[in-house]
């Protein structure tokens, strides 16, 4: 059994917004790992603030969860929010759509700072 994070979404919930993130990727063979989970952890890592590698090992890999929110947050032709964005309004989210280190860059940028 599976922790549950304050950060995770309902079943119920998840199968309002699954139609959107199922669009990100042409079906070329069957999914092994719950969509429903992936997006769990998105949702932990926007709400959390923790690196992609510190992601608790009860969510599926790490570099599996990156790979699905890179799909999800690319930006459609004609101004269009991302998929994941789409998500996020539908689910009632209401926290950042980035995680920290991607809103706060300048932190994390050697040319800024004083060395």
């Amino acid at each position: 059994m599976k922790k549950r994070y304050p950060s995770d979404v309902t079943k119920e919930q998840f199968a309002k917004i699954s139609p959107i993130l199922e669009g990100a990727k042409k079906k070329t063979r069957p999914r092994k790992t719950s969509l429903h989970r992936i997006f769990c952890a998105v949702l932990y890592v926007l709400k959390s603030g923790c690196q992609w590698r510190a992601l608790p090992h009860d969510f599926p890999d790490w570099h599996l969860v990156y790979y699905y929110w890179r799909q999800w947050c690319e930006e459609p032709d004609g101004g269009e929010p991302s998929l994941l964005e789409q998500a996020l309004k539908k689910s009632g989210y209401r926290g950042p759509h980035k995680p920290w280190a991607q809103l706060h860059p300048e932190l994390f940028d050697s040319r800024l700072t004083d060395g």
